[in-house]
Formats: structure tokens, C-alpha cells, sequence
């Protein structure tokens, strides 16, 4: 374990705009002094992340606890630390393939060429709060898998978690290896405004929008993860139960606070009674009671909480019929509990705010449809989602909702699973975010292609650009200009 300064630890003045940028400095000094991160160094630096995740991991999942008020404690191991000490044993199992120059064909028999992966300098990496530890520390993964320094400002939404990042980072890593800076919004403000090597953020599109305007002042290259209103497409060849059971298994876990969550369900008409009665039989099964289970989680605090109960209350009063799953007909008005019982939404309408904005919580409209083509019409006068979920056993069905619909990653008869393969790219298109990591396009990600080529010692690959241009050239270009 490295042992560091303390320049960070918890200490606020670091978070002013000059000392932000004295950290950024000293990191790209150091950067620059070490040339490239040799494979050894890279390892060490990816069993460190492993080490500070490993050894915190009870006093994680008891930040993450104070900050919501109630967190799943399991929830919290599968989804914020498990899944990134696996992302780093995929790291370190893939890494010295992924470090290989790759070879490319030359324009002529005896010259050179290839493209050798090169780390960018330091990454900035601006987290969420509803998984912290995942969506900051998974890409901090790549970035220094890749070779990369880094910087990181989680959310202020999640102090304790927040102030635990710091306090580890400081632990484990010198301040110009990894560092962790805390704040609120004029922090983040600085934080965005410096001029990175790569940018990652995730989180709202409205607050993506600012960032990628405050990195175009730098020209930092940036990835924006940003969610969306993922449909659940059920076509009529489903197991009804099974995808009910899935989609309500991912609408329920975090209460609904997840990037990845199911927004609404596209339903043929004639099965609405049929769903209702399925995801009553579903949620009961996971959480007989929600007041006081365990694993269930509580929403993040009293602002999200009362927007949720507003959104409910909007579509109830323009013509919503909303069915309450709530097994135990338990009394869930204590705003300091912070427990939303899971909530079907029949009815809807475009007019009513669930159906506009992205939900992030146990609210589930559901949309009945009589035709594929009127439900792969309605996700695409929507916005580009980060997922799309299509439950059915017609292959020819399932190839004309891909072909037709546009989304960040894609998961048949399942929910959110594409996102859990270390090998696929996870990403959002248009409005659901730019740019993709985990597996290798994690690497390539936080990396810079750079093309290398060595050139032939032939007069002709000399000759062929040099004025005067004479009959030599005339007959090459004759040859080659066809069709």
C-alpha cells in the first residue's frame, strides 16, 4: 500500500479553483516524469484499487447507508463493490493484449505500420450518487489501466460517501495518482472547467450539457454517461411472467434509482390485466414488506422523495390509474423514512411529467399498444434511450426491433444484464449520453490511438509525392483513379 500525503484528505480548502489546478498540474508533472506506465506499474496501481475495495468494503456499504438514510446493504456489495473488483480482475486479466501495438497493412511491401495505445495524460472523472463507488471507480479503472492519471469529484448528494472516497484514495495512492476532491456545485463548476485530458461524467442531461460546454472552452474530449427513459418492450410471443418478474426485479432494485432502470413498459393491450396481476405476485415474492425490509432502499432524500409523490399525483389527477404494490398495505407517508412503495401507472399520457422526464424511482407507466409498429413508433419520437429491454420469443420480431429503434446497449428477455458483461462496450447515443467504456472500449476509451509508420526505403515512396510531377506519376494516377 503506497502511503501519501495528506494535501487532500478531507480537507475543503483544496476544493477552491487554484488548488484544483495545482493538483491537475502536479498530476501531469508526475505523469510526465514517469513516461509511459509500464505494464508492472499498472498492475500495481489496479491491486491497490483492488486492496482499498476489498478491505473498505464494510465501511462502504455503511456510507452508502447513512446517505440514503436506508441502503441495501447487499445492494450495495453486488452493485458497488463487487461489480468493480470484477471489472478490475477483467482488467488485469486482459491488459497486456490490450497494451500491444496493433500492425497495419503499408502502403508499400518494406515500410511500417501500426497504431500504438498511448494513455492521455489525467482523466477527470465527475460521479453520481446513486451507485458512487461504481460509476466512479469502474471508470477510474480504465483510465488507469490505460496509464492515466486521475482525478475524481464525486457528489455532493452522497457526503459521507464522498468524504470515505477522499480519506481511501489518500490511503492508498499518492494525491498524483489518484485523487478524490469534494464540494458542491461551485466545486464541480472548477472541477469541469479544467483543462483535462478526458473527461467522464455521469449523471442528467441537463447538467451533461454544462459540462461538455465548460470542457469546449479546452477542447477536452469528453464521455457523457446520461440515462434516459429506457422502454420494456413485451411482444405478444413473451413469457409474460418472466418478463414481468425481470422488469419489476430492476425497477425495485435501488427503488428505481438507476440509470439503467426500466422508464416505462410497452405492453400489448388485451395483456394489461395479466401484468397487473404478475408484478402484484412479483413484488410480493421480493419484498413481502417495505417499511422495514432490509432490501429495500430508501430514496436519497426528502427533494426526490416529494418529486416523486408530485409526479404521482400529476398523472393521478390527468387520468392515471395507479396501482399501488404494496404487499403489506403498510403506511409509507413518513417522508424521514423515505420508503416509495413500487408503482404501476396505467392510462397515461403523454402530458403527464413521468412520461417526460426520466423517472428515477419506483414509478412504472405502463403503455398499452395494439401494433409493433405503434410501439417501436413511440420509443422513436422519444429520445435516444440508454437501453432498450425487448421481452419475446420471435426472432424475426426481435431482429425488426433492432433494426428499427436506436439505444445506447440492448437486452433481450432480461434487464440491464448487457451492462454487467465486462466485454461489452456500455454507453449512451444522442441524448443518452456520448462515448462508451467498460471491457476494452474502457481502455480504448482513455487512451489515444497513435498512428505510427515507418516508411519504405523505395525511391518510389519518395518520388511518388516530389515535384515535377513527370510521366511516372501521370501513370500511376491514370491506373488507380478507376472505378
Amino acid at each position: 500500500m503506497a502511503t501519501t500525503s495528506t494535501s487532500l484528505g478531507l480537507d475543503s480548502t483544496i476544493a477552491t479553483p487554484e488548488k484544483l489546478r495545482s493538483l491537475l498540474d502536479r498530476q501531469r508533472a508526475a505523469f510526465a516524469e514517469e513516461g509511459v506506465a509500464t505494464y508492472e506499474v499498472r498492475i500495481d496501481r489496479t491491486d491497490r484499487l483492488i486492496a482499498l475495495m476489498v478491505e473498505n468494503k464494510d465501511e462502504i456499504a455503511n456510507a452508502l447507508n447513512e446517505d440514503f438514510g436506508h441502503r441495501s446493504y447487499v445492494a450495495s456489495l453486488l452493485a458497488d463493490v463487487w461489480f468493480v473488483i470484477d471489472s478490475y480482475k477483467y482488467n488485469k486479466l486482459h491488459l497486456r493484449d490490450w497494451m500491444q501495438p496493433e500492425t497495419h497493412e503499408a502502403m508499400f511491401p518494406d515500410a511500417q505500420a501500426r497504431v500504438e495505445y498511448q494513455a492521455k495524460g489525467v482523466v477527470g472523472v465527475v460521479s453520481p450518487w446513486n451507485f458512487p463507488w461504481n460509476l466512479a471507480f469502474d471508470p477510474i479503472g480504465y483510465a488507469i489501466a490505460a496509464g492515466n492519471r486521475v482525478m475524481l469529484k464525486p457528489s455532493e448528494l452522497t457526503p459521507s460517501t464522498s468524504a470515505l472516497m477522499a480519506e481511501l484514495t489518500n490511503q492508498y495512492f499518492d494525491e498524483t495518482e489518484l485523487a478524490a476532491v469534494q464540494g458542491g456545485p461551485e466545486v464541480g463548476a472548477a472541477f469541469t472547467a479544467l483543462p483535462f485530458d478526458h473527461l467522464i461524467f455521469t449523471g442528467s442531461a441537463k447538467v451533461g450539457s454544462a459540462i461538455m460546454r465548460a470542457a469546449s472552452a479546452s477542447l477536452t474530449p469528453v464521455t457523457l454517461e446520461l440515462g434516459g427513459k429506457s422502454p420494456a418492450l413485451i411482444g405478444r410471443s413473451a413469457d409474460l411472467g418472466d418478463a414481468v418478474r425481470r422488469i419489476l426485479t430492476a425497477k425495485t432494485f435501488n427503488a428505481g434509482q438507476v440509470c439503467l432502470t426500466p422508464d416505462y413498459v410497452l405492453l400489448p393491450k388485451e395483456l394489461e390485466e395479466q401484468f397487473v396481476s404478475a408484478a402484484k405476485t412479483a413484488v410480493a415474492s421480493m419484498y413481502p414488506e417495505l417499511k422495514n425490509n432490509p432490501d429495500y432502499t430508501s430514496i436519497i432524500n426528502e427533494t426526490h422523495f416529494s418529486r416523486l409523490k408530485n409526479w404521482l399525483a400529476d398523472a393521478e389527477s390527468k387520468g392515471a390509474e395507479v396501482i399501488e404494490l404494496n404487499p403489506a398495505s403498510e403506511d409509507l407517508s413518513d417522508i424521514a423514512a423515505r420508503r416509495f412503495a413500487p408503482t404501476l401507472l396505467l392510462k397515461v399520457t403523454d402530458d403527464m411529467t413521468i412520461l417526460q422526464e426520466e423517472i428515477f424511482g419506483p414509478l412504472l407507466p405502463v403503455v398499452a399498444y395494439e401494433t409493433l409498429d405503434e410501439a417501436i413508433a413511440f420509443i422513436n419520437a422519444r429520445s435516444r434511450p440508454l437501453a432498450l429491454y425487448y421481452f419475446s420469443n420471435d426472432t424475426a420480431e426481435e431482429r425488426q426491433v433492432l433494426n428499427r429503434t436506436l439505444s445506447g446497449g440492448v437486452t433481450v428477455n432480461d434487464c440491464m444484464t448487457h451492462a454487467f458483461d465486462h466485454s461489452l462496450p456500455f454507453g449512451g447515443i444522442g441524448a443518452s449520453g456520448m462515448g462508451a467504456y467498460h471491457g476494452k472500449q474502457g481502455f480504448l476509451t482513455f487512451s489515444h490511438a497513435r498512428a505510427i509508420y515507418r516508411q519504405s526505403k523505395t525511391p518510389q515512396a519518395e518520388l511518388l509525392f516530389r515535384p515535377p510531377f513527370g510521366e511516372p506519376v501521370k501513370a500511376f494516377l491514370e491506373s488507380e483513379i478507376t472505378k
